[in-house]
């Protein structure tokens, strides 16, 4: 017995589930060890549970560019089958123009909590400018408005890349952010249910798509907009509520077309559990993060020569990246990087190769060089972008011209922000104009003092 009670105390979730009677069915709610189950929902009923749910009435445009409106109406919200649906509708105007509504609910004032594991069992519409999320406000915006007081993305997914999921947190002034992603091979969140899980903890996040674990965080800042600095783990250490929406375009997802079929543009979700820890410590401390360091010679992209041939799926330092309607791929060869396009997209960054982890230090120069050519003219651009900090330039979207000769470019900026080790170099190839193929080589961002 010992040995068994020992083996179940280590299990990630035990096989035990406990069974809870709604509408007269048995529902399975699986148990977790350490944790107790402190709201749920099953959706088993005939409508939407109001004592746990508000529904959220938006007009177009409120938030991020997106199209729809948010509104209370069955077409847009109900339950069925089990399960709750938010469900987008096109109406069309006797102009011949289009508008949209869809489905927000949310638990704000009813049920807030601070820590706990939150899972989500779901299914994902598929089409372009579909964009349903699971996410987490605070209750009361203590540190100031967003993002200062964070936000927490359990679950964001493009109707456009329905095979890609994104965790994130959003914290601080000015803006900044951590995400991870969990990429489904040989389907998409479209096709079946999957449950979506974080686990929220003083001083971590821990992100899962269907029990596997994908990305843990622990280092964020809290500061006011006036320059007010808060002790870690601010601003995750209050009440937070939790809500569930299906956005119609936007500035991320870009707006639907006409291959976007709004008879299937439904995010259903059949339960979702909220379970919580008897107590958290949280007298936590912010880990301390390391800057990468540079080469002898003061540069910091790694395989800069393009000798070692590997993926570039952001496995290892070179990432090739297609967003909004872009198409392409790209490899390493004969000691170049080689990218073809075959659809532009609709925005820069539509096809885009990255190099992550690289140091601004404030107070630094630094100097951008490489040798570069195309099968014909065509420009691309080239950055030092934060995707921790809101994207901010440390060195701005450059234009740069090629031609199908080689060419050595050389730009140099002096990083006046604050310290960042986690900025990147960016090459932009999306909506210039062209899908001529572009080839890269002795690519480097040398600190100069």
């Amino acid at each position: 017995m010992k040995k068994i009670n020992s083996l179940l105390a280590g299990a990630m979730v035990l096989s035990a589930v406990m069974c809870l009677t709604a509408c007269k069915e048995k529902v399975e709610i699986t148990e977790y060890p350490g944790y107790k189950l402190l709201w749920h929902d099953e959706f088993s009923g005939r409508k939407l549970d109001e004592t746990i749910w508000n529904k959220e009435v938006r007009e177009p445009g409120w938030t991020n560019h997106e199209m729809q409106a948010y509104t209370k109406d069955k077409e847009n919200i109900y339950v069925k089958d089990g399960k709750l649906v938010l469900n987008a509708v096109q109406h069309k105007l006797k102009s011949g123009r289009y508008w949209y509504t869809s489905g927000k609910v949310q638990t704000a004032h009813k049920k807030d909590f601070k820590y706990g594991k939150i899972c989500v069992r779901a299914k994902v519409p598929v089409g372009q400018g579909l964009w349903p999320a699971i996410w987490m406000m605070p209750t009361d915006e203590k540190y100031g408005n967003w993002p200062c007081s964070g936000e927490i993305d359990i679950m964001e997914v493009l109707g456009s890349q329905p095979e890609k999921n994104y965790g994130t947190i959003h914290y601080g002034s000015p803006h900044g952010q951590k995400q991870g992603t969990y990429l489904l091979k040989g389907t998409n969140f479209g096709e079946d249910f999957h449950e979506f899980s974080i686990e929220w903890e003083p001083g971590e996040f821990r992100w899962y798509v269907d029990g596997q674990l994908y990305y843990t965080e622990n280092t964020w800042f809290a500061t006011s907009r006036g320059g007010e600095d808060f002790e870690y783990p601010a601003p995750f250490n209050e009440n937070f509520y939790l809500q569930m929406n299906l956005a119609v375009g936007g500035d991320w997802p870009g707006k639907p077309d006409e291959t976007t079929d709004f008879t299937k543009s439904r995010f259903e979700i059949d339960y979702v559990r909220v379970y919580q820890k008897a107590s958290y410590n949280e007298n936590v401390k912010k880990p301390v993060v390391e800057f990468p360091k540079p080469d002898k010679n003061g540069n910091y992209i790694k395989n800069s020569n393009f000798k070692e041939v590997h993926p570039l799926d952001g496995s290892k330092n070179w990432t090739f990246l297609l967003a909004n309607g872009g198409e392409g791929s790209a490899e390493i060869k004969d000691g170049q990087l080689i990218i073809y396009s075959k659809a532009a997209g609709f925005v820069d960054y539509s096809v885009q190769l990255v190099h992550p982890k690289v140091a601004n230090i404030k107070g630094k120069k630094y100097r951008i060089q490489f040798d570069a050519k195309a099968s014909g003219e065509r420009n691309i651009k080239v950055a030092v972008t934060a995707p921790e900090v809101n994207w901010i330039r440390y060195f701005p979207d450059t234009d740069v011209s090629l031609t199908p000769n080689w060419k050595t470019y050389t730009f140099e900026y002096e990083m006046t922000r604050t310290s960042d080790p986690l900025a990147r170099l960016e090459f932009q190839l999306g909506k210039q104009g062209s899908i001529e193929t572009v080839y890269l080589k002795n690519v480097t961002l040398t600190e100069l003092n």
